[in-house]
């Protein structure tokens, strides 16, 4: 199990980013969340397979087809054992 963080800029919210990202994320067997910041940049948490990891995150630097990523920040962070994949609002 791997675990990650990605912080996604550009034009990332209002084009449902998040709505998309958790679509994706539930279809590769990903656990974790996703939030808007206060930034603009949307932050992400996932856990999961290695495999399923690298398409997951291709998928995240270009998002959905309104979204427009211009930087796609990973970083490994600490499995936190989440049991599904959630949009949160704050």
């Amino acid at each position: 199990m791997k675990a990650i963080q990605i912080t996604v800029s550009g034009r990332v919210q209002g084009v449902f980013f998040r709505a998309s990202t958790k679509a994706v994320a539930d279809q590769l067997g990903m656990k974790g969340f996703v939030k808007n910041q206060a930034d603009g940049t949307v932050l992400i948490h996932a856990e999961g397979n290695q495999l399923f990891m690298d398409d997951f995150i291709d998928w995240c630097k270009f998002g959905p087809d309104d979204a427009n990523v211009t930087d796609a920040k990973i970083e490994d962070i600490e499995v936190k054992n989440y049991r599904n994949f959630e949009v949160l609002k704050k």
